[in-house]
């Protein structure tokens, strides 16, 4: 259209007068000599050609070499690449066409009347680059532009439009995001915002494309290359060693101790803090980025608090002293929580959530309290995978790593015979008491809710990246993670255990009506996790088909669990799931296993590269959906979140007796009410 063909001919223009603001870049190197040759060589704006893409307008930036014509209605120019190349570019965006990421949630069908131009840079007859320009700025994360978005008033917000990165080479968007990033003095306005956001992209899924290695060892090229054969100014050179540390900076804020233990970060980080050691003599000025970089590094337990007026040579003999003792530093993992199985019968589990120090005779104590036991009747033993027994001492660690592999623990009887008989031939179930039904629901929604977010406010956003890729639980990068989706599933196992190990009618009722309240007071304390579980454990096969049970139940009961069933409904893609969770206020803890799903659809069901390019746009909506937990963790539960905080309270959510046998579940459930 006429208003297409205008809007191309602003771009090329655009890029023509920015000739005289560029210099060489790092991206294309060419001797002088050339360069002058070519300082007049340009050509006009071609005719779009019968075969162009219904993607718009495309200003092909390419190589002197260039071969064939762009997509679209394509500005030519010889060596714009070669001459302006990826600055060239930025610096347009910083006249007012900004380079942003994709904002757009989901990837839709291109429309042709609704795209708008793009902007392609080649280097040696192939793209590196896709840039593309929208006409909306970015306010708020729900107010982001659409690569589809209507253009009907484009032409009225003219000085409105930016451009977002499409897709590129994992380098070339580095060197962009680099190139972007606004320096300390320069944050806070609006451009500043969105550069950060980019970047923050970038950081939270670059293991999509690239390892931790690639990326460290291309942000020190970036720090200690020397520009154009060393004729970069002086304060050129500093602004891109700031930026370097900066994006340091913001990656060690994001990722706080979660890449602690890489020993590629580890090595990175003592040759960046040594490199700009060595630059203080020619950038004075890096004392101030210098001093941050000591506090990221002593936070990181990397480097001695050293002041920067040392001399160079004292600082690297320190840091060398340093680096002997480092290796012999581990994290301190008894401040993890982990959960210990102790089976007490061939059918069934204690799940007890713990510390990883804990010693057999704490364990047996719990056991004994739980199952009625005497302690010292009882002993620990690992029953390895052949049946194999081998007995713990009491002051042996239980908790290993390691121990699941080799074997199950088992509380036994001195005689290493099972304490309990498969709960189908158990004569002891009536004789067992229903411990639940003497405590306050709210305590124990509360005391679920207390526990479900230690679990959850420890999870790092990384860890869900890590467990779509990998899917790999358990693993040292997504342990926490592993842990509170093994708390889910246990807690939908305990509610079905509960109620099918309870023979008395009356008292299974009241037991159906402890659980809908505790659902719901979980839902009010904004913790959809538990909710979810205790809702999805009443409504298993084993638990549903219980007529007679659930006909005693009262009406108002049944009322309230139709109501709280509406938020485990998938239909429309859990719209009403969603539609309540947003309404909620942080802190509040999500439903992780549809949050991991929403992850892994993205995943699986978008690109990750298109032409050997990274497809930015999938990692702005992988990026976007796993911000949802520094969304939820952004407070902390208050006074609204309180409750009994008795011994019998935190044993009752701590200590779960678990049916980990679907057969047993049904003989039971049978047993129970048999069929008519």
């Amino acid at each position: 259209s006429e208003e297409d063909s205008e809007g191309n001919r602003d771009i090329c223009g655009e890029i023509l007068q920015m000739r005289a603001l560029e210099r060489l870049t790092s991206t294309v190197q060419i001797s002088e000599q050339d360069s002058e040759t070519r300082e007049t060589a340009h050509q006009e704006p071609r005719t779009p050609s019968e075969e162009s893409s219904p993607l718009g307008g495309v200003c092909a930036l390419r190589d002197g070499g260039g071969g064939g014509v762009g997509m679209g209605s394509v500005c030519g120019r010889e060596d714009l690449t070669s001459r302006l190349g990826l600055e060239a570019v930025q610096r347009l965006a910083k006249d007012g066409c900004r380079l942003l990421q994709n904002h757009n949630y989901r990837l839709p069908d291109r429309n042709p009347t609704e795209v708008v131009g793009r902007v392609c840079l080649k280097e040696r007859g192939r793209d590196v680059l896709v840039l593309q320009r929208v006409t909306s700025s970015v306010t708020s994360p729900s107010d982001r532009p659409s690569p589809t978005s209507s253009v009907g008033g484009a032409r009225e917000e003219d000085g409105d439009k930016r451009y977002v990165v499409v897709s590129g080479t994992p380098l070339k968007i580095l060197e962009h995001l680099l190139s972007d990033l606004r320096l300390d003095e320069q944050r806070g306005a609006p451009e500043s915002r969105e550069s950060e956001m980019l970047l923050d992209d970038f950081l939270l899924t670059y293991l999509v494309f690239m390892s931790t290695n690639d990326l460290c060892q291309a942000l020190l090229g970036h720090y200690s290359s020397a520009r154009c054969r060393g004729q970069e100014e002086g304060k050129d050179a500093l602004f891109r060693k700031r930026k370097v540390l900066q994006l340091v900076s913001h990656w060690s804020r994001l990722y706080k101790d979660f890449l602690k233990e890489e020993e590629h970060v580890k090595s990175f980080m003592k040759t960046l803090y040594r490199c700009v050691l060595e630059d203080l003599y020619e950038f004075p000025t890096l004392e101030k980025d210098l001093k941050e970089f000591q506090k990221l590094l002593r936070r990181r337990h990397t480097v001695d608090d050293c002041p920067p007026s040392q001399k160079s040579k004292t600082l690297h003999q320190q840091l060398s002293l340093k680096e002997n003792c480092l290796q012999l530093r581990s994290p301190q993992s008894e401040n993890r929580e982990v959960i210990c199985r102790v089976h007490v019968s061939a059918d069934s589990y204690l799940s007890v959530h713990t510390h990883p120090s804990l010693e057999a005779h704490e364990l047996l104590r719990i056991v004994g309290v739980k199952m009625d036991r005497a302690e010292e009747e009882m002993v620990l033993a690992v029953v390895s995978h052949t049946g194999e027994r081998r007995l713990l001492q009491p002051s042996d660690c239980v908790y290993s790593e390691s121990l699941t592999p080799q074997g199950k623990l088992m509380a036994c009887c001195r005689d290493l015979t099972e304490i309990m008989r498969p709960l189908t031939d158990s004569a002891e179930l009536c004789r067992r008491p229903v411990r639940l039904l003497g405590i306050n629901t709210w305590d124990v929604a509360a005391a679920l809710t207390h526990l479900d977010w230690s679990l959850f406010n420890s999870i790092h956003e990384q860890e869900l990246v890590y467990y779509t890729l990998s899917r790999a639980p358990g693993s040292g990068h997504t342990a926490a993670l592993s842990v509170l989706l093994q708390r889910c599933n246990e807690v939908q196992q305990w509610v079905m255990s509960e109620v099918l190990m309870c023979v008395s009618l009356n008292k299974r009722v009241q037991l159906l009506k402890k659980f809908i309240k505790i659902a719901a007071h979980c839902k009010a304390q904004r913790n959809l996790n538990s909710a979810f579980a205790i809702i999805m454990g009443l409504n298993t096969a084993a638990v549903s088909r219980l007529n007679q049970t659930w006909e005693k139940c009262p009406g108002k009961f049944k009322k309230l669990f139709s109501e709280l069933e509406l938020i485990t409904d998938p239909s429309l893609n859990h719209k009403a799931y969603r539609e309540a969770f947003k309404r909620m206020k942080p802190p509040k803890i999500p439903f992780m296993p549809l949050l991991l799903k929403d992850i892994t659809f993205i995943h699986e069901g978008n690109k990750t590269f298109h032409d050997n390019l990274v497809n930015f746009e999938k990692l702005h909506m992988i990026a976007d959906t796993v911000r949802l937990i520094r969304h939820c963790q952004s407070d902390q539960p208050g006074n609204e979140v309180t409750g009994g905080d008795s011994a019998e309270v935190r044993a009752s959510v701590h200590h779960l007796h678990i049916i980990d046998n679907q057969q047993t579940l049904f003989e039971l459930s049978h047993k129970l009410e048999p069929r008519a």
